[in-house]
């Protein structure tokens, strides 16, 4: 069967556009400013002008965080369901006017009118719909939380709408204000938008969108007065958003590049996933950060599968985007055709084999076909860059692990597929690739109710869902922190006595704790620790880089940790509190002589009781079933982050090494810990507790030494997955935060604040354990 032409009619789309004279200014304050500089967004399917926008200027950018400043205590103060109606009424005009936007939104981007119409503007309003029930639930749900403040948004040009209300919706929710940029490339369904908030009711100032190129980013990246920034987009960029911001205490959420494994067992419905595979990779052109770009097919049905595919992509249908009966429409630009075309020529000069369906390219616009690479190395650049257009980049595996271990083969770690009719195998197979979703059976499924987004270079935290609603949000114990860290101030050092020649007269230095054992500094070198009164205590080893990374590589031999059960690691963090306090009397006598504190005894009390609370949450912190409308459920596991780099505070030496180091445990990280500086004693006398509490060798590593020196290695190590600084060092953590963005690795800093470490406010609750883990939703489809 054929089909014949069936295009959308643009009647009311262009008519719209004539309406506005073809030319937009900004949307500041519910106010549309005079056109200025102008820029033209272009119809990638033909090459045609559709109208002229404004570019904007930091000016700009000033007038819209002023609006929203304004705008943030009064829409805050609307409560959650005066908020909520304004969203549901977002969410009715969307669906009254869904057929406007679709059409918009492909004669703007390129992608089919099938994919606006059907896929993105139903989810746009579920988006909006989902959201307003979190507006109307935040007293009741998040009473321990307050809305973030002015938030600042960026989003690509792959899903212009679609990303619009994955930023704005939940940010609203909250009772925050919203600077907007939509990208530059496709900004037209974002002025519409702004109307549908004018429609809806929204306050002004509530919602403010500044169109133009990077420079209104960098804008809004660098303004003092906005307190989170929220981006999709490339992880380069993302990058550069992350050193620019460090040191500026705004939340930072990233949702940035992938190169999805599509895995494909020899169990598997091949038909089906095939189909799948389809979605995964030619869905809007393959301009989706997680397109299943890496087919891994088991090498038993490669031959098969592989022919099957070739014979289905024949029948693609390329043509104008408003033919409801095309499966490909148009690249969103020429550059984008050009950086396509030259990877795809690495590929044939590297000698791989590029099969691409006979089909005739319209003459005009931007057009590339479906395209299948075989025969590519692994390290080939096909197969590790994300190549962001319609092409798909295919290799085999013969046994699950060695699946596994090609599908963890990348820096990125956004999605993945797993297609089998084994659910035993689907559900091993699934938590073990490092992806933040996960499909199995299905591809390219999305509701506001499942959480989105990546591991690694595919970014941070989460779009949608609870976890999502938690990225525009504040935990209120925040505000009450110190504005300082409390250290006593220490008399002038003293130097250290000489040797008495006692028959028991040894001098011991305090060796650092590296894969269960106690070793000497790679530098032999040493420090001096002096108490409160200046006087030498003892002496303490020097860390160095070549310390951190042997201790990083001891924490990674310690896997078992992260498999054995919560219960497991409950047990072990009672035990190290019952051993702590068989020597309670020693450590309090230890802190007093380090610190001069009169309360070292509570100090060691509070520990133990910090060591029970988090050994209480170890088999308590549990994900969620989500039921989104499909014929399944999707799991939202909470997983433990890896690897983490601790640096504790000066202030109350024993429990803020405990409060740091018991949590990222009990989820089932490792970590690597630098002590506090001044007073590291309590660390490294907790050696010997550890030895006889069963704990693992290597999920504990202290390293002692200079807190900046040590906090700089492991925030550039490439081995480790997040660094925590809580030292009250300002210049350290800004420090973290920028050298983290070579491998975006997370971070959680205190800055020049202090925190009240006896609070379990302060110090522990869910906020802390959001730290120490990320979410991972898989997609478990019902009967298929």
């Amino acid at each position: 069967m054929e089909y014949g032409p069936a295009p959308e009619s643009t009647k009311e789309a262009q008519a719209w556009l004539e309406q506005r004279d073809r030319q937009f200014g900004l949307f500041i304050n519910n106010e549309w400013s005079a056109a200025g500089e102008l820029f033209a967004s272009i119809n990638p399917a033909n090459g045609a002008k559709l109208a002229d926008l404004t570019q904007g200027t930091a000016a700009d950018v000033d007038r819209a965080v002023a609006a929203a400043r304004a705008a943030q205590p009064g829409w805050q103060a609307l409560g959650g369901h005066g908020r909520a109606k304004i969203m549901y009424s977002i969410a009715r005009l969307m669906q009254k006017h869904a057929r406007l936007f679709a059409v918009l939104e492909t004669l703007d981007n390129g992608k089919t009118i099938r994919e606006t119409r059907d896929v993105d503007l139903p989810l746009v309003a579920r988006h909006f719909y989902y959201h307003a029930g979190w507006a109307q639930l935040q007293a009741e749900e998040f009473s321990d939380y307050r809305a973030v403040g002015v938030v600042g948004q960026i989003v690509p040009w792959n899903f212009p709408l679609l990303m619009l209300a994955w930023k704005i919706a939940p940010a609203l929710a909250a009772g925050n204000t919203v600077v907007f940029k939509p990208a530059e490339f496709t900004s037209l369904t974002a002025m519409l938008f702004a109307d549908i908030c004018v429609q809806a009711g929204v306050p002004a100032g509530v919602v403010n969108i500044v169109t133009g190129d990077g420079r209104v980013g960098e804008a809004i990246v660098k303004h003092e007065g906005i307190d989170k920034l929220a981006f999709t987009g490339s992880t380069e960029v993302g990058r550069l958003i992350r050193e620019a911001s460090a040191g500026s205490g705004k939340k930072l959420s990233l949702e940035l590049g992938g190169k999805s494994p599509f895995i494909v067992f020899e169990d598997a419905d091949l038909d089906a996933a095939v189909e799948g595979l389809v979605d995964s990779i030619w869905f809007n052109q393959g301009q989706v950060c997680c397109a299943g770009s890496r087919l891994l097919v088991q090498e038993s049905v490669q031959e098969k599968f592989l022919a099957k595919l070739r014979a289905r992509m024949d029948k693609l249908t390329l043509g104008s985007p408003l033919d409801k009966s095309m499966d490909i429409g148009a690249l969103v630009d020429p550059v984008q055709k050009q950086r396509i075309e030259g990877l795809v020529q690495s590929a044939r000069d590297e000698g791989c084999t590029v099969y691409q369906p006979a089909c005739e390219l319209p003459a005009d616009g931007s057009w590339f076909p479906p395209t299948l690479i075989t025969g590519a190395s692994t390290s080939a650049a096909v197969a590790q860059a994300e190549i962001f257009g319609p092409v798909l980049v295919a290799m085999s595996f013969r046994t699950p692990p060695e699946a596994v271990q090609l599908a963890n083969n990348t820096v990125y770690g956004l999605a993945a597929c797993v297609w089998t009719e084994n659910i035993s195998l689907a559900l091993d197979v699934a938590p073990a690739i490092k992806a933040g979703v996960v499909w199995i059976n299905t591809a390219n499924q999305f509701d506001a109710a499942c959480g989105f987004g990546g591991y690694r270079e595919s970014g941070y935290g989460r779009e949608g869902g609870r976890e999502g609603m938690y990225e525009y949000l504040t935990s209120k114990a925040e505000d009450a922190r110190p504005a300082a860290p409390v250290i006593e101030p220490k008399a002038k050092a003293k130097a250290a006595p000489a040797a008495t020649g006692g028959a028991f007269a040894i001098d011991r230095t305090a060796k650092l704790y590296i894969g269960g054992k106690q070793a000497r500094p790679d530098g032999a070198y040493s420090r001096a620790i002096h108490g409160a009164d200046g006087s030498f205590i003892a002496e303490v080893g020097e860390g160095n880089r070549k310390d951190i990374r042997n201790a990083v590589e001891a924490a990674h031999k310690a896997t078992g940790w992260t498999k054995a059960t919560a219960h497991n690691r409950a047990q072990v963090l009672y035990y190290i509190a019952e051993n702590l306090a068989a020597r309670g009397e020693e450590f309090a006598a230890r802190i007093a002589a380090m610190t001069g504190t009169k309360n070292a005894e509570k100090e060691v009390q509070a520990s133990i009781e910090r060591l029970f609370y988090w050994a209480a949450w170890a088999d308590k912190y549990d994900g969620l079933a989500h039921q989104p409308p499909m014929h399944g459920i999707t799991v939202a596991l909470n997983e433990p982050l890896g690897v983490i780099g601790v640096v504790c505070p000066n202030e109350a030496p024993l429990l803020g090494f405990i409060s740091l180091v018991a949590p990222a445990i009990a989820l089932g990280n490792r970590v690597v810990v630098v002590p506090s500086e001044a007073h590291p004693l309590s660390a490294t006398d907790l050696y010997q507790v550890f030895d006889t509490s069963d704990l693992p060798a290597g999920v504990v590593n202290i390293i002692t030494g200079s807190a900046d020196e040590l906090a700089r290695t492991l925030a550039t190590h490439s081995d480790i997955d997040a660094v925590w600084r809580h030292d009250g060092s300002a210049e350290g953590c800004a420090e973290v935060e920028r050298l983290s963005a070579t491998s975006l690795k997370r971070t959680w800093v205190g800055g020049a604040k202090g925190r009240d470490w006896y609070s379990t406010a302060q110090a522990g609750g869910r906020a802390v354990l959001a730290h120490a883990s990320q979410v991972k939703n898989i997609w478990i489809p019902y009967g298929v």
